[in-house]
């Protein structure tokens, strides 16, 4: 799976504008995009907006501190893992210490050095970029290098928000190699695994905006943002004729199928959850398993009721 290659982003929040400034001139040349907000409600907004890998806030901070900022940030999902270093001109070591304490990971005071600036923003990148790696690998199945299901939970759940937010559709598929456990029976596990490796690379070589995770066992989820269920099948289809059409080295008579269960956003009368969702692909998949596998089934679709206006 391709690393994020994109220049990290650092949000300086100060109300000063010569600050602004001085670290727009002094961080100038790194290999950063410099955002800035002047109050800490700017502040936070940009955090939750931008997602930035470091923030440099200040203490001093009109209305909300940079304490009682760095609280907020920490409590927030969204933001609790941005790193911050605290920029002040305040030399007291209980500030030092109350900020360490509370989940900040650096300390730079005013007016500082430009040389222990960029050193301590590169650190804190490096920092970001390595648990960002370690986060994304602890996601990873190790057999086919596709999203695992604890990503694929959080994915599922985050675009589901997304979807009621914006308003737009979603398509879950699951789809499962049929007869699994007779291939291993008959050609082995070292087989088995071959199967499911080739399966997780047709699945992922759709399209890129498609999410494709190994959702456990010899059965994939994947993940249509904004495509309904009539576009969701088509690909699906697609991915299922690719499958039975694969080749088998030293196998050249066999055939592998798999069978897929679809459902969008629309399928659902109730709340919409990840628990929804899941349980309308699941049963649609079960009905292509019915109908004598290697078959796309779609879930049907509820017809909304009109609310009658006073």
């Amino acid at each position: 799976m391709a690393e994020n290659k994109s220049i990290p982003k650092v949000l300086a929040i100060d109300d000063s504008e010569l600050i602004h400034r001085l670290l727009e001139a002094r961080l100038q040349g790194e290999n950063l995009e410099l955002h800035s907000a002047t109050s800490s409600e700017e502040g936070l907004k940009k955090a939750k907006l931008l997602q930035p890998e470091v923030v440099l806030l200040d203490i001093g901070l009109e209305g909300m501190n940079g304490f009682e900022l760095l609280t907020k940030l920490k409590e927030d999902n969204e933001t609790q893992n941005i790193a911050v270093i605290f920029i002040s001109a305040t030399v007291e070591p209980m500030d030092r210490v109350r900020g360490l304490d509370m989940g900040a990971i650096d300390f730079i005071t005013k007016p500082f050095d430009a040389l222990e600036l960029k050193a301590r923003v590169r650190s804190a990148l490096r920092t970001q970029y390595l648990v960002k790696m370690l986060e994304q690998r602890a996601q990873l199945d190790g057999l086919t290098g596709l999203w695992n299901r604890r990503y694929f939970d959080q994915r599922l759940e985050q675009e589901i928000s997304e979807a009621k937010r914006h308003k737009r559709v979603l398509t879950l598929a699951l789809c499962d190699v049929d007869r699994f456990k007779r291939l291993n029976d008959q050609f082995g596990h070292p087989f088995g695994d071959m199967v499911l490796e080739k399966v997780a690379q047709i699945l992922s070589g759709g399209r890129t905006s498609d999410i494709v995770c190994r959702y456990g066992g010899e059965e994939f989820g994947l993940i249509f943002s904004s495509t309904n269920i009539e576009r969701g099948r088509e690909v699906t289809e697609r991915l299922r004729v690719a499958i039975e059409e694969a080749a088998w080295p030293g196998n050249p008579d066999l055939v592998v199928t798999a069978s897929f269960g679809v459902c969008d956003t629309e399928c659902l009368d109730g709340d919409l959850t990840p628990e929804a969702m899941l349980k309308a692909a699941d049963t649609a998949l079960y009905k292509a398993k019915q109908n004598g596998r290697n078959c796309v089934k779609a879930a049907a679709r509820v017809l909304k009721k009109k609310q009658d206006t006073i």
